[in-house]
């Protein structure tokens, strides 16, 4: 198993870590600050770097398939690793945090629109999510004026543990219809947004819904008969 260090830390941008395996995915360490794809979320990308001066990029960050160990994929040419290795595991910090925001947003939409999530995805301008919505006429501007409202209060958002029976206790919690959260460990991560929203999901956050920065909506597109489209970007241009 690989130790998640961004699960308890989504701020930490680097660490040390030993080289534990070499796949095909990737490499394998054990312990990391690369958040492996999942969710909806992209995983980190950064570069290994070597106590011998050496920056290995890493272009994705994957979970082995069948095992909780992560796979950090290295860019065609990169230098190999040898089991044992020490590196300092360095992420694209700009990218994470545009993640963390972009997810917290999605959230903060889940809040806004009641609807089960039929799907969605993460980017770091431009995200989605698709509800379970027939017959239901969404307004755009009043959707982006709520959400910077909860933007604007800036709610502080955290993370806990409950265990599988306690979710189980509580399906209501669950939002998303077509992906379930993640089990086997014994125990689920909830996040919440304080007042706002309650939630399973394993991604990274930021602490302060202050922090995800004005927000608007784009498209609003039917995608069948029960599935609404919802786009959402930054309000500032991003270059």
């Amino acid at each position: 198993m690989t130790e998640e260090i961004f699960r308890e830390d989504a701020y930490a941008r680097t660490c040390q870590a030993t080289v534990t395996g070499l796949r095909g995915e990737g490499i394998v360490l054990d312990r990391t600050v690369f958040y492996a794809t999942g969710g909806g979320q992209p995983g980190d990308t950064g570069v290994l770097k070597t106590a011998d001066g050496r920056d290995i990029t890493i272009t994705d960050t994957i979970k082995a398939v069948g095992s909780g160990t992560h796979c950090h994929v290295l860019a065609d040419g990169a230098p190999g690793l040898a089991v044992g290795d020490i590196v300092t595991a360095e992420i694209d910090w700009d990218r994470r945090f545009a993640h963390m925001r972009m997810h917290s947003a999605l959230h903060l939409l889940c809040a806004v629109v009641d609807g089960g999530v039929t799907g969605g995805s993460i980017g770091a301008a431009k995200s989605r999510l698709d509800f379970d919505l027939p017959d239901t006429a969404l307004d755009k501007e009043h959707i982006t004026a709520e959400l910077n409202r909860l933007v604007d209060a800036n709610h502080p958002v955290s993370g806990r543990w409950i265990t599988d029976q306690e979710l189980d206790a509580n399906a209501d919690m669950v939002r998303t219809m077509s992906v379930q959260p993640p089990r086997g460990s014994g125990r689920v991560r909830l996040i919440d947004i304080d007042g706002v929203d309650l939630q399973p999901c394993g991604g990274t956050h930021v602490a302060r819904t202050g922090e995800i920065g004005h927000l608007r909506v784009g498209k609003i597109e039917n995608k069948g008969k029960h599935n609404r489209r919802i786009n959402l970007h930054f309000a500032e241009v991003i270059l």
